[in-house]
């Protein structure tokens, strides 16, 4: 039940994106397209779940003083390899992505992930935390970059929904086209989450909407 709740409050409570606001290099340069988005995302995840799985099962051994040196070689590692892998399987995606698959090394999700979990949990809850984490930022970067290419190419994955009066906006497919987005979709966000957290204020207590 910990675990379910370790990996629920990375979707939700404390999503990269919308929450804690943290990734933002990737999350504006490669939303353009959400198969962008979902490369990126899933390259993160990898690279998330396999630092946690080291760093949790080390977290005993590695004296505290150069923690952060031997988590950055651990990331490192892994960014490597997911590198490797998607300029081998995807080389027109990799080359999009380009610098920001090497700089997933310094982003603050996962080191923060590593140094304010994993490096403190056992193996099963810094694996669900690493997985939300992930899954949640991939959703963000997957719903910014489906928005995105919808009001700027009239496709969402490559897939056109275009139809007879549409007009792309060419703004969605430049930096401010993210900017904008990403506040809406935060703006969005903060107010379900008001709505949510007022519905179960009534529930419980029995407030009155006018109150």
């Amino acid at each position: 039940m910990q675990a379910l709740k370790d990996f629920w409050k990375g979707i939700w409570e404390q999503n990269p994106i919308f929450r804690l606001v943290l990734g933002m290099c990737p999350t504006l340069a490669v939303t353009n397209m959400a198969i962008n988005g979902f490369v990126m995302g899933l390259a993160t995840l990898f690279v998330l779940l396999g630092s946690a799985l080291v760093v949790s099962l080390i977290r005993k051994i590695v004296p505290n003083k150069v923690r952060i040196p031997v988590f950055i070689v651990i990331i490192a590692t892994f960014v490597t390899i997911a590198d490797y892998i998607l300029a081998a399987t995807i080389p027109p995606i990799h080359k999009i992505l380009g610098i920001y698959v090497p700089l997933i090394v310094v982003n603050c999700i996962i080191m923060g992930r590593m140094e304010a979990f994993a490096s403190k949990y056992p193996l099963h809850r810094s694996l669900s935390d690493a997985f939300g984490s992930g899954v949640g930022f991939t959703i963000g970067l997957i719903i910014l970059g489906s928005v995105r290419e919808l009001l700027g190419f009239g496709s969402v994955f490559g897939y056109n929904l275009t139809w007879g009066s549409f007009s792309p906006m060419v703004l969605m497919r430049l930096p401010a086209g993210a900017f904008i987005t990403l506040g809406l979709l935060i703006a969005l966000m903060n107010f379900i989450t008001k709505k949510r957290a007022k519905s179960t204020c009534i529930a419980h207590h029995g407030v009155n909407k006018d109150d």
